[in-house]
């Protein structure tokens, strides 16, 4: 049973877990287990009272950031993702004036024993230092407890206390993880089953909310704590399903530990993220962590797209979780639980015929007839996000019923509002013109950009036109095979800055040159200033041209030395179609 309590009200760690034992299991034990691992440099009597001691001091919140502290909040010390002691210090130095306690998940003798050593090593220290340190972290005015496994149990331990101040009904999550597709097949799925009964909301790149009222997000998957924090708020606002954008950041970092995941969604693996993981196996290896019941033990089906190269991966990880697995491809001949067996795309949408053969334990022995939808979405590859979406919304319908009124009643009542559908904004977003075809997409990998200029090239009467570039202090590995994408695909490419960042926009647009032949600089044109190529473009492209302006996509800012200016690639490309006379 959890406990309600007025807002703001104290509560102890102690009374976390007891009052969550019944409904969040073995919180108690894994509880238990972590501060078992703890380690103060201390006796283990010493470390037992300590333990104690911090378990049943009462605190308000927990908080993530020393800036935002408050008298008597419990404040997590968390590695950073590039590790520097000192820096750890100066957070532990601020939030130990105004914390209750501190739960490090760094070593805190580590910290005051390692002098100006600046990063996360294997540190040897002589007694003396580690005698030092003790007084140091004596000397603090709160008390604090090293948990190095504190990122296993956080998000419920966040969430706990959430329920402590006001029990709500959390709502069911679909997550979705790949590199490309993620925003709109989350945004997909809330409107399905919006439109099929549900109270929905989403949370990723796009934007955080109700369908209709996103707020704009800095990261695709916030930390453990606003994401807890968020779907806490949907709880309370009485939405029934959450569909959000799992990034292999957040899988890595755990951000999502705690969530009630009961769906989860594989799309593709293709290059991209490796400044930060080490290669695509490891980049592969973060992505499966969310079809493991280990890390969400609500999980209930895995939808996989088994026409990517690293669908094995996800499936057998599903597996060996005893977790229900539904495929889907665009290959008719494939045997997938989802099949597109006939596309038929239009710069109006496409048509498709859907294949099925499910059952709601997924074991393939209700033959389903051949189901025909018609999509507003422009792309092929929005066909297989579409399977994606309709998959796990049958699944949700699976889980919802007590009684199984059969698969094909729900394939068909969900299929039967698919026109109804809008694209995600910035994903394959036409903006109205009088003549030509001008698109806004997100596409920033090679692979994203790949599919969205083949699934545009076969609606092309004339020349296909690419205007794009890459993002600065990202994966420089990327910026000529990005470049290679767009040549590959586009009859004329425009070469431009993205989000710079603290990079200088010629030193990425030489980066992406590399190896280009004289045939492709005879169809590339290379302008720095991204609004002055969206310019470029619409004064030269004809009537019965295609112009995609890619890589940002719903993004309303360019980033160039720590600042942020207005920049929305619809709206600037509305005003120069305004400029020119082509609306």
């Amino acid at each position: 049973m959890t406990i309600s309590s007025p807002n703001n009200a104290l509560v102890t760690l102690q009374q976390l877990v007891e009052a969550n034992s019944s409904h969040k299991q073995g919180l108690q034990q894994v509880w238990t287990a972590m501060v078992a691992a703890s380690d103060t440099q201390a006796a283990t009597q010493d470390k037992s009272n300590h333990i104690n001691v911090i378990a049943n001091i009462p605190f308000h919140q927990f908080r993530l950031d020393s800036r935002q502290l408050e008298t008597n909040d419990a404040f997590v010390l968390l590695k950073s993702q590039t590790p520097n002691f000192q820096k750890s210090r100066d957070y532990l130095f601020q939030a130990a004036k105004n914390a209750a306690f501190i739960l490090s998940e760094v070593d805190p003798i580590a910290l005051f024993a390692t002098g100006n050593v600046s990063n996360f090593t294997d540190i040897v220290s002589s007694g003396d230092s580690i005698s030092n340190a003790q007084q140091q972290l004596a000397a603090l005015s709160c008390p604090v407890l090293y948990v190095p496994n504190i990122r296993d149990i956080l998000g419920d331990l966040i969430q706990s206390r959430l329920q402590y101040q006001q029990s709500v009904t959390l709502p069911k999550v679909v997550a979705v993880t790949g590199t490309n597709g993620k925003t709109t097949i989350s945004q997909l799925v809330a409107q399905l089953t919006q439109l099929t009964g549900m109270s929905s909301a989403v949370m990723g790149t796009a934007g955080n909310g109700r369908l209709g009222a996103l707020v704009q997000a800095s990261h695709t998957t916030g930390d453990a704590l606003a994401v807890q924090q968020f779907l806490y708020q949907m709880g309370t606002e009485r939405a029934e399903l959450l569909a959000l954008e799992a990034s292999s950041h957040g899988l890595e970092q755990q951000r999502l530990q705690g969530m009630p995941v009961s769906v989860a969604i594989y799309t593709n693996l293709s290059r991209d993220h490796l400044d930060y993981h080490a290669d695509m196996a490891a980049y592969a290896s973060a992505k499966a962590k969310l079809f493991d019941k280990a890390h969400f033990p609500d999980l209930t089906h895995a939808i996989i797209n088994i026409d990517d190269e690293y669908a094995q991966v996800m499936i057998d990880t599903a597996q060996a979780s005893n977790v229900i697995v539904w495929t889907y491809s665009l290959d008719p001949s494939k045997t997938a639980t989802f099949v597109a067996a006939d596309i038929k795309p239009s710069l109006q949408g496409v048509e498709i015929t859907l294949r099925s053969d499910i059952n709601s334990n997924g074991s393939g022995n209700e033959n389903i007839s051949n189901i025909n939808i018609v999509s507003p979405l422009l792309g092929r590859f929005n066909v297989a996000n579409l399977l994606a979406a309709i998959a796990a919304s049958v699944a949700l319908s699976v889980n919802s019923n007590d009684v199984d009124n059969g698969i094909y009643s729900d394939v068909e009542r969900i299929a039967a509002v698919v026109p109804k559908l809008q694209g995600a904004v910035g994903r394959m977003q036409r903006v109205p013109s009088n003549d030509g075809c001008f698109i806004v997409d997100y596409a920033h990998t090679p692979d994203a950009l790949s599919q969205v200029l083949a699934s545009l090239k076969t609606h092309c009467k004339g020349q296909l036109w690419a205007v794009f570039g890459c993002g600065g202090d990202r994966d420089a590995g990327k910026r000529p095979l990005m470049a290679q994408a767009g040549l590959a695909g586009a009859d004329q490419v425009v070469l431009t800055a993205d989000n710079p960042r603290t990079e200088d926009p010629n030193v990425i647009l030489q980066d992406m040159q590399a190896g280009m032949s004289t045939e492709q600089y005879q169809r590339t044109h290379i302008e720095p200033a991204r609004q002055t190529a969206i310019e470029y473009a619409v004064s030269h492209a004809a009537a019965d041209d295609i112009v995609v302006i890619a890589g940002k996509g719903h993004e309303t800012y360019q980033e160039i030395n720590h600042v942020r200016y207005d920049f929305d690639d619809s709206v600037i490309l509305q005003q120069t179609l305004a400029q020119a006379g082509r609306v």
